[in-house]
């Protein structure tokens, strides 16, 4: 939690700069807190969003970390509050709490090789380590994106995926579940495409987020690699509602997911991630 705020369960005043719809239901969010100093935040993070009248949910930041005049989150409409979120246009008021949770590894990723594995919406909470990966480019090794969606009409950030593509720093290749004849890449799950990297698991570090079954197959593909757990991360999505570790609607096993995530090693929670309920 940013320290620019003495009391983490009050929400800043904030408005609505600019909402840009990206694909089907999905909608970006650009946010002003009427002047004041920006909050800080590492890539995986997360804030809290609130809809007056109608309630606050957890929403992962989807900016570039280095640019401190924007505040960028994208949501999907599925429920009352993102549905809200996603309604909201310039100069609406919005409340925001957060920062809040462990983000991706970056350090821990200095000197080391990179996959970035995504599914679907799961772009979104890896971009901003995508932005400090590409800024940052002499500090790291090979770096993959491999992003996995159901159709081309569900891609998401296409021009910034184009454009990662053509910088030939970097392996960025796409896949889909389904497509028309007129698509002429990948189709198939993303996970199809893991072996392709080639990639020394031994100097690898691996950034996963996406649907549960899809980072559970990730895991699968990338422990078949050779991979350790202690070299995989992922983000968990759980009912959070507090963000402080207060309420335990996150807990998962002996863990909160709003505290000590989103972001996991994967060796510290594996165990419980077979677990039925829990």
């Amino acid at each position: 939690m940013s320290d620019m705020h003495a009391d983490p369960m009050l929400p800043l005043a904030a408005r609505v700069r600019h909402n840009h719809h990206e694909v089907g239901d999905i909608w970006t969010l650009d946010l002003d807190l009427g002047g004041a100093s920006l909050p800080a935040f590492v890539p995986g993070q997360f804030n809290m969003l609130s809809v007056p009248g109608v309630g606050e949910v957890p929403i992962s930041m989807s900016g570039d970390p280095a640019d401190q005049s924007r505040l960028v989150h994208t949501v999907r409409a599925v429920g009352p509050v993102s549905r809200a979120l996603t309604a909201l246009r310039a100069g609406d008021a919005i409340g925001l709490r957060g920062p809040f949770g462990v983000g991706w590894p970056m350090a821990d990723a200095a000197d080391r090789d990179v996959i970035v594995i995504a599914g679907g919406l799961g772009l979104a909470p890896l971009r901003p380590a995508l932005y400090r990966l590409l800024a940052e480019r002499a500090q790291y090794g090979k770096i993959w994106l491999y992003y996995g969606t159901r159709s081309p009409d569900d891609i998401l950030f296409g021009q910034e995926l184009h454009a990662w593509r053509a910088r030939f720093d970097m392996d960025v290749e796409v896949t889909v579940d389904h497509a028309p004849a007129t698509w002429h890449g990948h189709v198939g799950v993303v996970t199809t495409l893991i072996p392709r990297a080639g990639f020394d698991p031994a100097r690898t570090v691996a950034l996963v987020c996406g649907p549960e079954i899809m980072m559970r197959f990730a895991i699968t593909a990338l422990r078949d690699a050779a991979m350790q757990d202690s070299s995989i991360h992922l983000s968990m999505e759980r009912n959070m509602k507090c963000a402080i570790g207060l309420c335990g609607h996150c807990q998962f096993a002996p863990v909160f997911v709003c505290r000590d995530g989103p972001v996991f090693r994967h060796d510290r929670i594996s165990r419980y991630l077979a677990l039925k309920e829990i």
